[in-house]
């Protein structure tokens, strides 16, 4: 990965491993990465070619197969109130959405590859599932390991779909980038260009969210607008204590969560859950 090796701060790739989360939890925990103050705000890449455990949001396993998907932690320190404002803390998964999104555009038009069809548009589902014709293309996991009173490890943990051919979708409600896009290049080329843009859009967007995250997060929430797959649609929310919602997503609010109004007429704020899309 010549590109993201010269883009990020440290390259870790690997032919397998259980989760790139976990190692980069396990290298947080230990000092071998962030362990020195110093280093914080600088971004780590850890990429697998396969992930024996891989998972995504709710615990959810993540299917993937060597040499078609895209499975890579990026890996950096943040402030520990930044992480701790509960006013703004929920768009950090979505900040890493719109890069994900942004990555895959870039690294595609740098390969001269051409979308299959004209309308052929990236979307986010709230939070931070990326969305290619209404089906899921890409996943994102963020977790946080606390390092000190002042410091927070932050592992962005992102799934993409690259080359897997239409029988081997884990789901029916899946997709795979190279069922959309003609002429890509070789995964290994396409992991590659992916991986150094998200670095340089993380690095961006995080200092940026590190600097002024009030001014920051009213930004990301009209980004988010444009570009969100669930917002006027009919949605279902199964939240984490077994109740199931069922309305239009009519709002998304300062801060990141997502309000749905039901058949009665009552507004919900969802700030975690499954939210699927029914429409």
């Amino acid at each position: 990965m010549p590109r993201t090796e010269q883009e990020a701060d440290r390259l870790i790739t690997l032919a397998e491993v259980d989760s790139t989360n976990v190692l980069a939890g396990e290298m947080l925990k230990d000092g071998r990465i962030g362990g020195d103050p110093a280093d914080d705000g600088k971004i780590a890449v850890i990429a697998a070619d396969y992930q024996t455990g891989g998972h995504g949001r709710l615990g959810r396993a993540w299917v993937n197969r060597p040499g078609e998907s895209f499975t890579v932690s990026f890996v950096t320190v943040m402030p520990a109130d930044v992480v701790a404002d509960e006013t703004v803390n929920g768009w950090l998964p979505t900040l890493a959405g719109l890069a994900s999104r942004d990555a895959i555009r870039s690294a595609v038009l740098s390969s001269g590859a051409r979308p299959c069809q004209q309308d052929c548009t990236l979307s986010i589902k709230w939070p931070n599932d990326i969305f290619c014709h209404g089906l899921k293309l890409g996943g994102i996991l963020v977790q946080l390991v606390p390092l000190d009173a002042r410091r927070t490890g932050v592992i962005i943990g992102i799934g993409i779909n690259l080359a897997l051919r239409a029988e081997s979708l884990p789901t029916p409600q899946s997709t795979s980038l190279q069922l959309h896009v003609e002429s890509l290049p070789d995964t290994q080329v396409l992991r590659d260009r992916i991986a150094a843009d998200l670095v340089s859009g993380l690095r961006e967007r995080i200092a940026r969210f590190v600097d002024d995250r009030t001014t920051y997060a009213a930004q990301l929430l009209e980004e988010t607008r444009q570009v969100s797959w669930t917002l006027g649609r009919r949605a279902e929310a199964k939240l984490v204590g077994g109740e199931t919602i069922i309305g239009r997503a009519v709002r998304i609010n300062p801060d990141a969560s997502l309000t749905i109004v039901d058949d009665e007429g009552v507004e919900h704020t969802i700030t975690t859950g499954d939210v699927g899309v029914l429409d």
